[in-house]
């Protein structure tokens, strides 16, 4: 009966044992699952800085800069917008004179087809 113990208690014991070699595992585990990430995230930091660099020697090479273009590019907005508003100043007048004048043209006349339709409903034939 005690050799029966000791084996029971052994088996508990080598049970124990591997249930904290396999929570050391996954702590191992979870730290090289971080360390891999932060390794990743510098490489990725890396690759961005130099495609960026890259990326400004050839605006830059190309002869402007991003002041520059971005300059240019509200100049000719704000140019494109005065003569939109100019357009418009100019025609405002022209397009409500055309809405009221179509506003108010009513045809008095019943559309033959209209007619005919209406006597068809009716049951008078002509």
């Amino acid at each position: 009966m005690a050799e029966s113990s000791t084996g029971i208690q052994e088996l508990m014991a080598a049970e124990t044992r591997a249930s904290q070699i396999v929570a050391e595992a996954r702590i191992g585990r979870g730290d090289r699952m971080k360390q891999a990430k932060v390794e990743a995230q510098v490489l990725i930091d890396g690759y961005r800085g130099e495609k960026q660099e890259e990326f400004n020697n050839m605006v830059l090479s190309k002869g402007g800069t991003e002041g520059n273009a971005s300059a240019k590019l509200q100049a000719e907005t704000d140019k494109e917008i005065k003569s939109m508003e100019s357009s418009f100043t100019k025609n405002s007048t022209q397009a409500v004179d055309l809405l009221l004048s179509k506003c108010c043209e009513v045809s008095l006349e019943v559309p033959s087809a209209r007619v005919r339709a209406t006597q068809k409903a009716a049951g008078i034939t002509a």
